[in-house]
């Protein structure tokens, strides 16, 4: 991640700017510029929220965005893959879907780049579990390497292909492997 200033901010402050490509975290009272997914980052966010909503969406037991700004226990932070169980989506006034999420996701996934902190992106895990998060993920595909953070327990290692990953309770019927997920960056 890049230090896009070592000036120290309010969250209230932080959360007047304008949004920016890449998006920028609030962390610790400093702003912290997300690094621009490179390929392996990209392809794997990219098929993994319509993999996930084809079982969760579609049953309305949750919905998973990506690169969603949520903020909140005080940082502001965008994770990769957001899921928030149906009963806890935030609505406005219409019954639409909020423009500002102010609740830790149930599900955050984090994939890792290659200049990304392992560190840093453990820490934003750690945080959301915190608040209430059921379920962290972080994804590293030049490890072929997931951790699973269930919330209350010590992460999970896997790396065999044909594990069927851990998923928050809300979204049972869904069925993820280590295989598929590093799959999805074949070409062949």
């Amino acid at each position: 991640m890049v230090q896009a200033t070592n000036t120290i901010f309010t969250l209230e402050e932080f959360l007047k700017l304008p949004e920016t490509q890449p998006s920028l975290e609030y962390i610790d009272g400093r702003i912290i510029e997300k690094p621009m997914p490179q390929g392996k980052h990209s392809t794997i966010q990219g098929e993994l929220c319509p993999r996930i909503n084809s079982v969760v969406k579609v049953q309305k037991m949750g919905w998973a965005f990506p690169e969603l700004r949520c903020t909140f226990g005080g940082l502001s932070i965008v994770p990769d893959v957001a899921v928030f169980s149906w009963a806890r989506l935030p609505v406005d006034e219409n019954g639409d879907i909020a423009n500002t999420f102010t609740i830790a996701p149930d599900w955050i996934i984090e994939i890792l780049s290659p200049e990304q902190s392992h560190t840093k992106v453990t820490k934003k895990i750690l945080h959301a579990l915190n608040h209430g998060t059921q379920m962290g993920w972080l994804i590293d595909p030049d490890e072929r390497f997931i951790a699973a953070y269930p919330a209350g327990r010590q992460p999970i290692p896997f790396e065999n292909s044909n594990v069927v990953l851990p998923v928050p309770d809300f979204c049972s019927g869904l069925e993820l492997t280590v295989g598929e997920i590093f799959g999805w960056l074949k070409v062949s």
